[in-house]
């Protein structure tokens, strides 16, 4: 379950990139700077675009390291250009594409903490189902959100990509 659920979350930040291509197209057919786009959010308390980014790619690296008791990488969120996000989401595929399936063995069990969560636990498997995989779609479906709702032509076919089909 963790190494399938890791691998489609591979799959739609790799979706991220593409969506950066044609904001930045966007903003050229449109004549504004790309840039504005990074800033944009969709309500005045909600995270700006970069930031819904930078939260998917933590919450993804962060529950694999949480789960396997790996290191993770650190990025000190400072990205401001189009091509720092890229960096930072190809740092995190790079990151996830370590993990073998072995590699999540006992996650389940394995106690959970955050520096949030002021002294609590969860078992990996309610961190993962209860926290992380709700928190990796919440963030990553919010800056598809702002990007739509700023113009950029993107469709269900580019947050969910590629399907596999088979043969009856």
């Amino acid at each position: 379950m963790y190494f399938a659920t890791f691998t489609e979350m591979k799959k739609l930040l790799g979706h991220v990139l593409l969506w950066l291509d044609k904001a930045e197209a966007h903003a050229k057919a449109k004549s504004f700077d790309p840039h504005v786009l990074l800033e944009a959010r969709l309500a005045p308390d909600q995270f700006a675009f970069v930031r819904q980014v930078q939260t998917a790619c933590d919450t993804a690296k962060l529950a694999a390291s949480r789960l396997t008791g790996e290191q993770a990488p650190s990025h000190p969120d400072t990205e401001k250009t189009f091509d720092e996000l890229r960096s930072r989401i190809r740092s995190t595929l790079a990151y996830l594409d370590g993990f073998q399936a072995q590699d999540f063995e006992g996650a389940a069990t394995r106690i959970i903490t955050t520096p949030r969560w002021e002294g609590k636990v969860a078992l990996g498997s309610d961190y993962f189902m209860e926290h992380a995989v709700p928190n990796f779609f919440f963030h990553l479906t919010h800056a598809y959100a702002i990007l739509r709702h700023n113009g950029v032509e993107l469709g269900k076919k580019d947050f969910l990509g590629h399907q596999t089909r088979r043969d009856a």
